[in-house]
């Protein structure tokens, strides 16, 4: 993501303030096309992951944590003409709402007692076909969430705030 100095009239944009999300919906992914495990709290690794993720790393990749935002579950659910898609559908550790997940993107936010860091964008993948049916992948193009790290680790819980820092 490109930075912008903060004393330019887009840099303060930018890193203006913005009000706080929430943590809707926690998701554990036990292993590759196994059910998701819903939980009402997971612990967050600081340079993992979240404890009985099959994709907690040992390497503090940038893809320790996904998020997807409700509001971008809603508008798949529209695009595929659906009345709602489940999170689970989309393998995403967390849902978010209320926060515009791309001004997470490169900044430290907390949720929970946890600190991440926003990583990147999470690319719909093919199985989205598979998933969801023709068009799959272009009804999610665009809206898969937000990767990220975590610098310090913690118990988060649905409910939980979700701040830009």
């Amino acid at each position: 993501m490109k930075s912008f100095a903060p004393d330019t009239p887009l840099g303060r944009l930018m890193t203006a303030p913005m009000r706080p999300g929430r943590l809707d919906w926690i998701g554990l992914r036990p292993g590759r096309r196994m059910p998701m495990r819903i939980a009402e709290q997971a612990t967050l690794i600081a340079g993992r992951g979240i404890e009985g993720d099959r994709y907690r790393t040992s390497n503090n990749g940038a893809r320790q944590v996904t998020l997807i935002a409700a509001e971008d579950l809603a508008a798949i659910a529209g695009f595929l003409g659906r009345d709602a898609v489940a999170p689970e559908l989309l393998r995403r550790n967390l849902v978010s709402r209320g926060v515009n997940l791309a001004a997470l993107k490169g900044q430290r936010f907390r949720v929970g007692a946890a600190l991440l860091e926003g990583a990147g964008d999470c690319a719909p993948c093919s199985r989205m076909e598979e998933t969801f049916g023709p068009g799959g992948y272009n009804a999610v193009r665009g809206r898969g969430g937000l990767t990220a790290r975590v610098l310090e680790g913690g118990v988060i819980r649905i409910g939980d705030p979700i701040e830009r820092l």
